[in-house]
């Protein structure tokens, strides 16, 4: 088992993100991954493009949010971008984002319970796996014990979706609640939070915290400056917890580009 990377990162044109794609196929990005929501473009048509531009770079939305869409809408446009990928695409599922309520609000769909979004989901998983060929792997962000049961029984891979400060003891209570509910070998994906001074927009604007904060709560994403250390780290985490996929925020892949330079 190797270490894959993943770059997550909107397009702001569309030469630029034909310019982002290639970059990320060169520098040695296993997978490229999009948001879901309604301040990003839609990940479908994009990733669609990115998908015509490159040749082994997989796509992945990070991640769709099944109350959004009907299974079948999502059976459908997997489809196309399988067709279209020839066979890159990768579906990243999960029942959305906190904020995305008002989300479903503007495009008039019902958002429902947590219970009627988590079964939304299953049946998503569903949909794409009896409809679609080949059928693309299976990725669900995750993190609560209801999620992680339909992870454990539904997925290709897991994205633990925690909190940026979220320690390694806090990863491990995680992966052992899926360990003891499968014996599938399922892979995990961690998302970078931070590497050495540096913090993306969405954690130090949007959810206010600092790196100091980071520090000093632990948290097991957060990468030191040196490439070796983080290396090392990364090496550790994939065999002692089957983490074996970073997905490294677009802002950070110039301060990550000597990490990624250790494993290639």
């Amino acid at each position: 088992m190797s270490m894959n990377f993943g770059i997550v990162i909107p397009p702001r044109s569309g030469a630029e993100w034909a310019r982002t794609a290639r970059d990320a196929e060169q520098r040695g990005y296993g997978t490229l991954l999009l948001p879901d929501t309604l301040y990003t473009p839609s990940p479908f048509p994009a990733l669609a493009a990115a998908a015509a531009v490159t040749t082994t770079l997989a796509l992945r939305p990070n991640v769709i949010a099944a109350p959004l869409r009907t299974p079948m809408v999502t059976a459908r446009e997997t489809s196309a971008l399988q067709l279209l990928s020839d066979g890159r695409f990768e579906l990243g599922l999960g029942t959305g984002r906190p904020d995305a309520e008002r989300e479903a609000e503007k495009l008039g769909v019902s958002w429902g319970s947590a219970t009627e979004r988590r079964q939304r989901l299953i049946e998503t998983i569903e949909a794409v796996r009896t409809s679609v060929q080949p059928v693309p792997p299976i990725v669900i962000a995750a993190a609560g014990p209801r999620m992680l049961a339909v992870a454990a029984d539904h997925a290709d891979r897991i994205h633990l979706a925690v909190d940026p400060a979220a320690t390694e003891q806090e990863l491990a209570a995680i992966i052992t609640t899926v360990r003891d509910r499968t014996s599938r070998p399922i892979p995990f994906s961690l998302q970078l939070v931070g590497i050495g001074d540096q913090l993306p927009f969405y954690v130090s604007r949007h959810l206010g915290i600092t790196i100091e904060q980071l520090r000093e709560a632990g948290a097991a994403a957060l990468l030191p400056a040196d490439p070796t250390d983080a290396a090392e780290m990364l090496e550790y985490y994939r065999e002692k917890y089957g983490i074996d996929e970073l997905l490294v925020p677009g802002e950070l892949g110039a301060a990550f580009a000597p990490v990624l330079s250790r494993f290639r």
